[in-house]
């Protein structure tokens, strides 16, 4: 099982900074999902940044989230 999110920071560029449960800093982008299914809703800037964590992953106001597996294996270590 991976780490968890236990902070996220919305970036410029559709880009999260995740914090992990095991400390590990991480970036993850969105920017291939913003033309898929409810993920559109994320092309609105004050919606991206609306973000925030929930129960080990990241969730928007309508219910948009990703699998904690999935933010951790798809993002890269911050620089």
């Amino acid at each position: 099982m991976n780490p968890r999110v236990k902070k996220v920071q919305p970036l410029e560029n559709y880009l999260l900074k995740l914090t992990f449960d095991n400390g590990e800093v991480r970036v993850f982008d969105v920017t291939p999902y913003l033309d898929k299914g409810i993920f559109t809703e994320l092309r609105d800037k004050e919606f991206f940044n609306s973000v925030a964590v929930f129960m080990g992953s990241v969730k928007w106001p309508h219910d948009q989230d990703f699998c904690p597996d999935t933010l951790y294996e798809d993002s890269i270590p911050e620089k």
